[in-house]
């Protein structure tokens, strides 16, 4: 049985390690560096070999098909990577926009070892740096990560707790087709507004124009009693449902449940709100992110 409070303050204080669901693709052939830059966010030409960027891949009307992060592994070789479940999504959308482009989309049978905590740089060097606010990160990827010396591997569950601590949106929860990529809080480390055109953007320009006005953002909960509310619960002000929670977990920094939240945005943290649930309700305080730093 894992130890999940050992776990949980070895990511939070020191370091550990987990592993983490995640799908892999390759991107390569001598246009890709011309094709990933007319459909990412993120400014492909620009990366170094060796380097990586946070990315959203969009539909053409600029909402979500994915978060990715890319890589660039050689100079007309890329890297791709996104929640699990998601590859095969990210696969077919960019095999639709390829016409006449020669280069290769394929998914990779990797594996990705996630290392947190105030030491992850100290005891991991690896493929990409995956720091998150108010928590250092490293992510060993490849075809089989070895897990560096003495150190700690963690339960997903723990790993889930800081993640909703740091305000960090996955695929399937906080974002799937239906999302603005402004209403995610990434934006500033996804979106490049100094490239030129790719598919999506013309929505991510004009929020970006009006200030980035949207009209839900991604919030942190605190709940006020040990109740921990399921995912989907409704988060309510003065009896009138303002958002909708998409992960919990339990904090053991803040010793509360705590939970990320689509929030509108005349609900101005930090709020006092109501979390309610088929059977049971809680009351709860709306926070910025991170929750912990």
């Amino acid at each position: 049985m894992p130890d999940l409070t050992e776990d949980y303050w070895a990511l939070r204080k020191d370091a550990g390690a987990v592993w983490l669901p995640r799908d892999f693709l390759q991107v390569a052939g001598p246009d890709a560096v011309t094709f990933l830059q007319g459909q990412l966010s993120q400014d492909v030409e620009g990366l170094g070999v060796g380097t990586s960027a946070w990315t959203f891949l969009l539909q053409p009307q600029g909402k979500v098909d994915a978060l990715l992060r890319v890589t660039r592994a050689a100079g007309d070789r890329f890297v791709l990577d996104t929640d699990a479940g998601w590859g095969e999504r990210a696969v077919g959308r960019l095999n639709r926009f390829k016409l006449r482009i020669k280069c290769d989309v394929e998914p990779l049978a990797w594996r990705c070892l996630a290392v947190r905590g105030p030491g992850a740089h100290e005891v991991a060097t690896g493929f990409a740096p995956a720091d998150w606010p108010g928590l250092p990160g490293v992510d060993l990827c490849g075809g089989e990560p070895t897990v560096p010396p003495d150190l700690r591997v963690c339960d997903l569950q723990a790993y889930e707790a800081v993640r909703v601590e740091a305000g960090v949106p996955v695929m399937g929860r906080e974002i799937d087709e239906k999302t603005i990529p402004a209403e995610t809080g990434v934006v500033d480390r996804a979106v490049s507004f100094t490239k030129g055109c790719y598919t999506g953007q013309e929505l991510v320009a004009r929020i970006d124009s009006r200030g980035g006005n949207v009209p839900r953002h991604l919030r942190g909960i605190v709940v006020g009693t040990n109740v921990l509310p399921p995912a989907g619960a409704g988060v309510e002000v003065d009896g009138k449902e303002v958002g909708t929670v998409t992960s919990v977990a339990e904090s053991l920094e803040r010793r509360a449940p705590v939970a990320l939240a689509y929030v509108r945005r005349t609900v101005e943290p930090p709020a006092d709100v109501t979390l309610t649930w088929e059977g049971g309700s809680a009351p709860a305080r709306v926070e910025e992110l991170p929750l912990v730093s």
